[in-house]
């Protein structure tokens, strides 16, 4: 089975995202194969440089060391979950050529998944 990561950018200041992270955990707590992690992008603003998280919720989702989706999400169970249910399952899903994403799961990784 594939190694999935679910990262979350979201703002403490950020309504949506306050509301959104008791429905993120109720995700995670569906895939206990999959890692979750919830990033604050104002506490780590130095890790997201270059990019600009402007929406929220934001994803990151990983499968293996390839990142397959970095974008704004409905904030709703429903959506992340089918999401994480169809990367778990698809190991043919084609992964993004953002350098930059891919630089951002790199410093994610380093950061929070070898803790």
């Amino acid at each position: 089975m594939p190694s999935v990561l679910v990262v979350c950018l979201c703002a403490e200041w950020c309504g949506v995202c306050r509301d959104y992270r008791e429905r993120f955990a109720q995700v995670q707590a569906k895939f206990a194969q999959a890692r979750f992690i919830w990033i604050d992008v104002e506490d780590e603003a130095d890790l997201l440089e270059p990019l600009d998280v402007v929406n929220f919720p934001t994803i990151l989702l990983a499968v293996d060391q390839a990142p397959r989706f970095f974008g704004p999400v409905v904030p709703s169970v429903d959506t992340l979950e089918r999401m994480v249910r169809v990367h778990l399952h698809e190991h043919g899903a084609s992964r993004l050529q953002d350098p930059a994403v891919a630089d951002l799961l790199g410093r994610i990784r380093r950061a929070h998944v070898a803790q």
